[in-house]
């Protein structure tokens, strides 16, 4: 009885299938479009240092890198 009332739950929050197709190309654009265009767009668009925008590149491959890892320990995501 209890197997029946499970598969009967919708499943809302990141285990839905938008959320998670949305996290993983959220964290492959921050994993490489990030350091790589992100820092180019601050450097000639933004007029940005470009010290600051090389730290700020490193910073969104780092938050890229944690969300993949996260998605990968909560099992949203297989090797």
């Amino acid at each position: 009885m209890t197997e029946i009332e499970e598969e009967n739950v919708s499943v809302t929050g990141i285990y839905s299938k938008f959320w998670r197709i949305a996290l993983v190309v959220l964290s492959m654009l921050l994993i490489f479009v990030g350091p790589t265009y992100g820092v180019y767009a601050m450097v000639k668009v933004l007029k940005i240092h470009y010290l600051v925008s090389i730290g700020s590149g490193i910073i969104f491959f780092a938050v890229g890198m944690a969300l993949m890892l996260f998605l990968i320990r909560k099992k949203l995501i297989t090797l």
